[in-house]
């Protein structure tokens, strides 16, 4: 996932007021089941009571202090940043999963490298150490028998990443989406791995709350819970719904984006980004979390319970979506 994005720090979808809940999030793929349920929320109240509003955020630091400082209370985050700041006694919980997969390795499509293997001693950038993506990059590596010191890696933010690669400035780059698919569709990168094919289970970004929301409205947050579920099991039913989220995700309220760039990523292929099984299993976050130690972004075990309120998938009731 990106560590940063174009475009300075903006509210979207409208007056963010005391009439809904603000949710921070970032224009990537891995978040756009946000935008859809904050738009079949609105839809099925006409607007009444209190709705979901999408925050526009530049990049994951700018989200992490808005939900430290309270300035919002629920927000699309990293997983591994979420364990992190809940053992640093900051009120935050996982409540529910936002997406599967979505991590590309991209390399130019006119370079030899078929294997892996072949990028020892390439200059490969990611988007931060603190990225789930590295943590892709790091089991790709493991899968070779490889380690961090057989390639020359680099940080660098994601939008910059298929302008390096065309001018080969690196050999290749691992980011999420759509910055994978913005190359290729331009005809100048390829995928050399994807997590839809190395790693199905990848978890990045959660849906995180604060926990005095959940104290003092539960329901609301039940409400979000039902809404996200709703949407990722709408957008894997058939690629028409993914057609209308496209466009959503496309305008201006949202990722203000090429709406053909994040139609490529729906398409080719299909998988590249699921959303239908949102299930939170804890095996898989011990996994990740055991990813982030060996990393050295986080320093010690956590305890499940520390970043995680499993009630709310418990009791959900995924939202039918009719946009």
């Amino acid at each position: 996932m990106a560590a940063a994005l174009p475009g300075t720090l903006a509210s979207c979808a409208g007056d963010t007021s005391s009439s809904a809940l603000v949710v921070g999030g970032l224009p990537v793929t891995c978040n756009l089941t946000l935008p859809v349920a904050c738009v079949a929320r609105a839809k099925a109240t006409g607007g009444q009571g209190l709705g979901f509003e999408f925050s526009k955020y530049s990049g994951w630091p700018e989200i992490k202090e808005s939900l430290m400082a309270g300035r919002i209370q629920a927000a699309y985050m990293l997983a591994p940043l979420v364990m992190d700041l809940a053992d640093k006694k900051i009120p935050v919980k996982i409540v529910s999963l936002g997406h599967r997969s979505g991590a590309v390795i991209m390399v130019r499509s006119d370079s030899p490298y078929q294997k892996f293997r072949q990028l020892a001693g390439k200059r490969i950038a990611i988007p931060s150490r603190f990225a789930v993506d590295f943590l892709f990059l790091r089991k790709m590596l493991q899968q070779e028998g490889m380690t961090p010191a057989d390639v020359e890696i680099v940080e660098m933010p994601p939008p910059d990443m298929p302008a390096a690669l065309y001018a080969n400035a690196v050999d290749a780059y691992c980011t999420g989406e759509p910055f994978g698919a913005a190359a290729q569709r331009a005809g100048y990168a390829r995928p050399l791995r994807m997590t839809r094919d190395e790693w199905r289970n990848y978890i990045c970004c959660v849906l995180t709350v604060r926990e005095e929301l959940i104290e003092t409205n539960r329901p609301l947050v039940q409400d979000l819970v039902n809404y996200v579920l709703g949407a990722g099991r709408w957008l894997d039913a058939q690629q028409a719904n993914r057609e209308k989220a496209v466009a959503i995700a496309a305008g201006r309220d949202y990722f203000n984006q090429d709406p053909n760039i994040i139609r490529f990523v729906m398409e080719n292929p299909t998988d590249r980004v699921t959303y239908g099984d949102l299930r939170m299993i804890r095996s898989e976050f011990e996994d990740l979390m055991q990813l982030s130690i060996e990393a050295g972004t986080i320093k010690h075990p956590i305890a499940y319970e520390t970043y995680m309120d499993e009630s709310f998938a418990r009791a959900a009731q995924p939202v039918s979506i009719n946009i």
